[in-house]
């Protein structure tokens, strides 16, 4: 452990206990304590000290663990077991699972489709940083018919949420259906940009999260990732690390090097 100590939430994270935002949540509610006196956002852990969640000491767990979930309606991408006061239906009981995991990431209570699972906070927390673009593909269904108008603007970015959606990809399936890839994670993101040209999703579902697809699970059930599944999203957190603007602009620095 850092001798300046680790932020609890990170902690939390990397322990496989939860995000670093469900994290903070908790810390907020009074679910943590270090060394028995109740943890706030932005304590730290050292060496030694005892953290515990609703008085269950946590320790980490050695084996990684990288689940594929195909998440139905209704169940809250979420480790609390209450909202708002009542008693919600969690990822983390509905899979009961044996270890801790935690979701990568939210997936509205309404739609269904792809969910990643782990314990591996501090790998998993680069997919859910948007500077990093990675891509999330979805399969949308809404309540009236498609125009070219509503495809182009979609694809060129629609301002929601006090900014501007970043381009996406984007084609037709039916009249009233297509597929966009995208590679932010504002709060139910793709459901703001339809209602912002006056369409509502009917039907979401997500079918790829990076180089991991649906293909194969049914509806809620989960799989373990295969060995070449996590090698391949390594690499690509890896090649991932420092953000695409940046990237960019080594390569660009390269080319001008070499006269291009």
């Amino acid at each position: 452990m850092e001798k300046q100590g680790i932020r609890i939430n990170k902690f939390l994270s990397e322990a496989g206990v939860c995000s670093r935002r469900e994290g903070d949540r908790l810390l907020e509610k009074g679910h943590i304590t270090i060394d028995g006196t109740a943890a706030k956002p932005g304590d730290r852990v050292f060496e030694g000290q005892t953290v515990c969640v609703d008085g269950k000491k946590v320790e980490r767990e050695e084996e990684e663990i990288f689940l594929a979930f195909y998440k139905p309606r209704g169940v809250v991408c979420t480790t609390a077991k209450e909202e708002n006061g009542e008693k919600i239906k969690n990822v983390i009981e509905y899979i009961g699972y044996p270890k801790r995991i935690y979701p990568v990431g939210r997936l509205d209570s309404n739609s269904e489709g792809l969910l990643l699972l782990t314990n591996c906070g501090q790998e998993m927390n680069q997919i859910l940083k948007s500077r990093y673009e990675h891509e999330k593909e979805y399969f949308v269904q809404v309540d009236h018919k498609l125009t070219k108008e509503f495809l182009l603007g979609m694809k060129k970015g629609v301002p929601i949420l006090d900014t501007v959606t970043k381009p996406c990809k984007i084609w037709q399936e039916s009249e009233t259906s297509f597929h966009i890839i995208i590679t932010q994670g504002l709060n139910r993101q793709i459901r703001r940009m339809c209602e912002y040209f006056g369409y509502r999703v009917t039907y979401l579902r997500r079918d790829r999260v990076m180089n991991i697809t649906l293909d194969g699970l049914k509806k809620g059930r989960y799989r373990h990732l295969t060995k070449k599944e996590i090698e391949e999203l390594k690499r690509e957190l890896k090649s991932s690390g420092k953000p695409q603007k940046q990237k960019k602009e080594k390569t660009e620095l390269k080319e001008r090097k070499k006269g291009i």
